[in-house]
């Protein structure tokens, strides 16, 4: 659960709650509990926090109804925002060469 939490930004307690409200989230458990989420549940777990932080959508019926309309609108933008991040990172990047010259 450690590496989900580091990848995604959401810290233990909520997903353990968005397991209960999102069915597509189901992490596999070990006898002792620990949970261990795909590649696809961190992905699934990455959208519904754009949703939440970026669209502002916060309502769990709502989030679950942008989900079910396969999230469109919500994936072309997260995408779009995940472009302009790196585009950002490596603009400072260009910034501290060209200062340090």
């Amino acid at each position: 659960m450690r590496e989900t939490e580091m990848e995604t930004g959401v810290p233990a307690s909520t997903l353990r709650y968005w397991e209960k409200q999102f069915e597509d989230l189901s992490p596999r458990k070990d006898g002792h509990g620990n949970r261990y989420y795909t590649r696809e549940d961190q992905e699934l777990i990455k959208r519904i926090k754009y949703i939440r932080d970026e669209l502002k959508i916060t309502r769990i019926e709502a989030i679950q109804k942008e989900l079910k309309s396969n999230g469109k609108r919500s994936s072309e933008r997260q995408t779009a925002l995940e472009i302009l991040l790196r585009v950002k990172e490596e603009l400072c990047e260009i910034r501290k060469m060209i200062k340090h010259e």
